[in-house]
């Protein structure tokens, strides 16, 4: 198949972006879709990010995991999305889109692009971790030694071992400040740690602040690839409204797929 692509990233998590208003791009072949993203044999890539008209907003994300498979809401992808629909020039400064989670809100702003997530109703606290869903499904972890911890095999162990076929994203932290972490993921579907989880960032914040080991609702949030910013409103223990993430989405280069 011979296509047109973007490629982007958003604080190291990459995407393949394609402009699909014209429903040319073949959807059911898993195939094709993990050997665009694969990084020896493809383009390389996160996941892949269709482009889409949408009657509703001002555009339809649809977003695949490295893997092939249809994924959930990717926030980084939301944000390149986004990124790319005023490259195309169909949004200004602000736009509405619609995901695989439902709509969301989106504006830019001196080079950062600020996503309106999903509204949260329920954080599930463990006694070593919370669960919650942001769009996607999270597990938040706090860990000591960070830097050094074995997020491939714990986070491989998890995803299976606790949540099964279907899985979960895995997030590893540590808090720095009243309003800062650093956090690590194992995401599902790329199955490996990526530089970057906007989703991920999103639901260790939360589960951070709603255990009492954050107390400020504005986060800055280190990754491997970068700084991100969540801030929220709480409305109830567990519940959380008006959550933007924030952060920078970058095209990298245009291609020809062949």
């Amino acid at each position: 198949m011979k296509a047109t692509f973007y490629k982007y990233q958003a604080t190291g998590n990459d995407f393949v972006v394609i402009d699909n208003r014209d429903h040319h791009f073949p959807k059911k072949k898993t195939g094709l879709i993990a050997d665009l993203c694969h990084r020896r044999f493809g383009i390389g890539a996160d996941g892949l990010i269709l482009l889409e008209a949408d009657p509703q907003a001002d555009f339809r994300m649809v977003y695949y995991n490295a893997d092939g498979r249809e994924g959930s809401m990717c926030g980084n992808g939301g944000r390149c999305a986004v990124a790319f629909a005023a490259f195309l020039g169909m949004i200004a400064e602000s736009c509405t889109f619609r995901a695989a989670d439902g709509p969301h809100q989106a504006r830019m702003q001196g080079g950062l692009v600020s996503l309106q997530m999903a509204e949260v109703n329920e954080i599930k606290a463990k006694p070593q971790y919370s669960f919650l869903n942001t769009g996607s499904p999270h597990h938040v972890q706090q860990v000591e030694g960070l830097d050094g911890f074995d997020v491939y095999n714990e986070g491989k162990r998890l995803r299976y071992g606790l949540y099964g076929q279907a899985g979960s994203n895995i997030n590893f932290a540590a808090v720095l400040g009243p309003g800062s972490l650093r956090v690590r993921t194992y995401e599902r579907g790329v199955e490996d740690e990526t530089y970057s989880c906007g989703t991920g960032v999103t639901a260790s914040a939360l589960a951070l602040y709603d255990s009492g080991k954050l107390t400020e609702p504005v986060v800055r949030v280190a990754t491997l690839g970068g700084d991100l910013q969540v801030r929220f409103e709480r409305a109830a223990p567990g519940q959380y409204t008006d959550i933007w993430l924030t952060g920078p989405a970058t095209m990298v280069y245009k291609g020809e797929w062949l």
